[in-house]
């Protein structure tokens, strides 16, 4: 009795072929007739190859065929975010052009032993956002000679960026708030900074998240004093906390929020509905990224539509391109302003 693995040449000589004939079946790089590929899985099968070592093929490319995603927060948190499920949707499709798969990582593992950006056996790594954590990765990550993109986010001039608009696109959602005849207006932020719990950005708040800085500003164009709670994430159960906050107090409602993203517009118009408000009536409410959020009808959200998918299928092409020598330059993508029926006319008071 023996453990050694199987080999293609075992294979070949089973089924009676070169080993160069065997190794094109399983590669599917050179078509060969039904009869061959026939024999030649029917004595891998019996021997109980299952195909090259992966192992093998990474030693003689001298690549793991490995792109690293490393995310700011939990990855369990990150998968309940639909922008994010279609981001990975575009960047895997890129990739896999390339034979190349996805390790998804976190910007740091604490003492749990996981693999992490420096130490994970990765070709290229994709940050999605910038953190100051990943910042303090990036050095080392640099010096392995690994390609780096990053989505939302700024890690340096030397760095590809795939991004949005997201000044300009928050913005035309204040305009079009402001065009309705709206002055109390409120704002929902994403997290001003990793580890942040949810609470009102003061004045002097250090925004290290690109994205929520950005958004701010675009808002702030428009309603320059308007106050600003930021969640601790973009779900829907965030939106509902900080519209509790933001409703709590009959005197100071606002007529309009302005929500960083669709899911923390959708928890928005649930506290609303909670505080005896009706929307668009009493309250108008703006979300941003214009994906599908599950029930919320009646409402359609007045929203900010990007391009997810495309955005990570750039991160994608992006890596591809630079693990072939080539340059990779940055893009940004325009958003869309889309008008649903959450938002209307403000009140005149009587």
């Amino acid at each position: 009795m023996t453990s050694r693995r199987a080999t293609i040449a075992d294979v070949a000589r089973e089924a009676g072929v070169s080993p160069s004939t065997a190794s094109v079946v399983f590669s599917g790089k050179t078509p060969v007739s039904d009869a061959t590929r026939g024999r030649v899985l029917a004595a891998a099968e019996a021997l109980g190859y299952t195909g090259p070592d992966p192992r093998a093929a990474s030693l003689r490319r001298g690549r793991s065929g490995i792109v690293g995603v490393v995310f700011e927060e939990h990855l369990g948190r990150a998968f309940q975010d639909p922008v994010k499920i279609l981001m990975m949707d575009g960047l895997t499709e890129s990739v896999a052009g390339i034979g190349a798969g996805l390790l998804l990582l976190r910007d740091q593992a604490a003492d749990t032993g996981a693999p992490t950006l420096t130490t994970a056996p990765v070709d290229a790594a994709v940050l999605v956002g910038c953190s100051g954590l990943v910042r303090e990765s990036l050095a080392a990550v640099k010096a392995r000679g690994i390609p780096v993109v990053v989505i939302e986010g700024d890690a340096g001039a030397d760095v590809p960026r795939v991004g949005l608009d997201n000044r300009e696109a928050q913005r035309q959602a204040a305009s079009h708030v402001r065009s309705l005849g709206h002055e109390r207006v409120a704002l929902v932020a994403l997290p001003v900074r990793t580890g942040w719990t949810g609470g009102w950005i003061r004045p002097d708040e250090d925004v290290t998240v690109d994205v929520t800085r950005d958004r701010l500003r675009g808002a702030r164009d428009v309603f320059p004093d308007a106050p600003a709670y930021a969640a601790a994430g973009s779900f829907i159960d965030e939106g509902l906390a900080a519209g509790r906050v933001i409703f709590a107090d009959p005197a100071s409602r606002p007529t309009a929020v302005l929500a960083q993203s669709d899911l923390l517009a959708a928890g928005v118009v649930r506290a609303a509905e909670e505080a005896g408000l009706r929307v668009p009536e009493d309250v108008s409410v703006t979300g941003f990224d214009g994906i599908e959020v599950d029930g919320l009808a009646p409402y359609q959200l007045t929203t900010i539509v990007q391009p997810t998918v495309e955005k990570g299928r750039a991160a994608g092409q992006a890596v591809v391109a630079m693990l072939k020598g080539e340059d990779a330059a940055s893009i940004t993508f325009t958003c869309v302003f889309r008008e649903g029926n959450t938002t209307a006319p403000a009140r005149v008071s009587s």
